[in-house]
């Protein structure tokens, strides 16, 4: 069988980068391969070769696998747009809106796409390395699973199970979830793989010996921990920090409740002369020099608390001191004058007051915005790269002035005083030339040339170097008959 599953003992042990280590050392060995996560919720997202949307970390393996990012890959993707509901992505498509009692009633028609994708992946590559989501031992969510054992149950592959070490508690994760499993979940799960470890390995064997014998299962590997590893997160939001010592410009973003696409920022903490700060609700708001506002996945409600948290009077306050502000898809959104959403697509139905910064308006309208884009700034030969992901069409005299011509169309804002810019465009910062002439409008005058796509590649083969040295390959391979 050529599928072999990653699930883990919680979420964040280190699934997605396992899968993406794994995808890097299988291409450059030779075989086609391609990853798959079943079921994903995130609202870090990508655009696909067949103008879908998948989770942004199935991307990123798709990327270390050196294919193109395709729908199949991540046939249900689940955008949260309250703390009760989500957009729910069929095969890359917006099937429509659902809260979580709905989902768990349509978990059965959502399995037919399921198996239709792997089923289409499966007759064109040699390995499929599928990710399980969260935990295979949630009890409450089982019935009728499809993001774990429901999955590999259906799909007959075996399943190795990832722990992280550096959380603490490794044995009573991995040896608990093998326990809550059924016979059946029990005997594809052949064994394991600890993740994060810092230390004497020496100090681990006797554990490790431990948990072979008392569980029959075999360690395939333990993991260092990686410092300084930097890829697409799946979803989670650091509020910590990146302060460089050599920092020139002061960098503030809102954690919104909603934020999506906030991989946007990873080549600014990449960036030796950025200071970044993402400022989550209740922490004080910091002087800088610019201030971005992110995407969203709920543009009205995330505009509603960025006001209630003081950001407007902020924002104000830092423009009157000469300070720039960026917009970003929704970010872009909340600059304007009104947005409006009449249809309840994106929340409560209704118009709600911007920002006041640009002269536009938003509409949200039915169809979603999914192109992969490219081009350059405005008024420059910078070469820029990204993606659109939006609902929404925005119009106003703001727009007479652009930020980025795409060819195909120009996209974006600059304000009379150009201040204030906003764009539609996700990954504006990832290409080289492009962040260093928009580092440049946004006042660092000498910024320097800092090429993030080139260290996303080095990181991938650093982390599929360390899964060669640490991993038993050629076991794993062997499970699914490529040994």
């Amino acid at each position: 069988m050529p599928t072999l599953m990653i699930q883990g003992t919680t979420s964040d042990a280190g699934k997605s980068t396992v899968v993406a280590g794994l995808c890097r050392v299988l291409q450059r060995r030779g075989f086609s391969v391609a990853p798959f996560k079943p079921q994903n919720m995130a609202l870090n997202s990508a655009v696909t070769i067949d103008g879908g949307e998948i989770g942004r970390s199935t991307a990123l393996q798709a990327q270390a696998a050196g294919v193109a990012p395709h729908s199949d890959m991540n046939p249900v993707l689940l955008k949260p747009e309250s703390d009760r509901g989500s957009q729910v992505i069929l095969r890359g498509k917006v099937h429509g809106h659902m809260d979580a009692l709905d989902y768990h009633a349509f978990k059965e028609t959502a399995k037919e796409s399921v198996m239709a994708a792997w089923q289409a992946l499966e007759s064109r590559f040699d390995i499929i390395i599928a990710e399980g989501a969260g935990s295979p031992a949630e009890i409450n969510l089982r019935k009728g699973d499809i993001a774990n054992m429901g999955f590999a149950e259906a799909a007959d592959c075996p399943v190795l199970l990832v722990g992280d070490i550096d959380r603490g508690g490794v044995f009573a994760q991995l040896v608990g979830t093998l326990e809550l499993l059924s016979s059946s979940e029990q005997a594809r799960t052949r064994g394991f793989i600890v993740n994060r470890f810092r230390g004497d390995i020496g100090l681990l064997a006797p554990g490790l010996e431990w948990l072979e014998s008392r569980t029959g299962k075999r360690v395939f590997g333990t993991l260092p921990y990686l410092q300084g590893l930097l890829l697409d997160a799946e979803d989670s939001v650091g509020l910590t920090r990146h302060s460089p010592r050599e920092a020139l410009l002061d960098v503030v973003v809102p954690a919104l409740p909603r934020i999506s696409n906030h991989t946007d920022f990873d080549p600014l903490r990449l960036h030796p002369q950025v200071a970044l700060h993402m400022v989550g609700p209740g922490q004080p708001i910091p002087p800088a020099d610019v201030i971005i506002l992110p995407g969203s996945k709920s543009t009205a409600s995330d505009l509603a608390w960025l006001k209630r948290q003081g950001w407007e009077a902020a924002i104000q306050r830092h423009l009157r001191y000469g300070g720039k502000v960026l917009g970003i898809c929704g970010g872009f959104q909340m600059l304007g004058e009104w947005v409006e959403d009449a249809e309840g697509l994106e929340g409560t139905p209704g118009r709600v007051q911007g920002l006041g910064l640009l002269p536009l308006t938003t509409r949200m309208v039915a169809g979603k915005q999914l192109r992969n884009v490219n081009g350059v700034l405005a008024g420059d030969t910078a070469q820029v790269t990204g993606y659109e992901i939006h609902n929404g069409v925005s119009r106003g005299p703001a727009l007479e002035k652009p930020l980025f011509d795409l060819g195909t169309h120009q996209d974006g804002a600059i304000s009379e005083d150009r201040q204030v810019l906003g764009t539609y465009l996700h990954g504006l910062f990832d290409h080289a030339q492009a962040c260093q002439a928009l580092l440049k409008r946004l006042g660092l005058a000498e910024a320097l040339l800092v090429d993030y796509l080139a260290h996303r590649e080095r990181e991938l083969d650093r982390l599929a170097d360390t899964l060669e040295t640490h991993l038993d390959i050629s076991e794993i391979l062997s499970l699914v008959g490529r040994a």
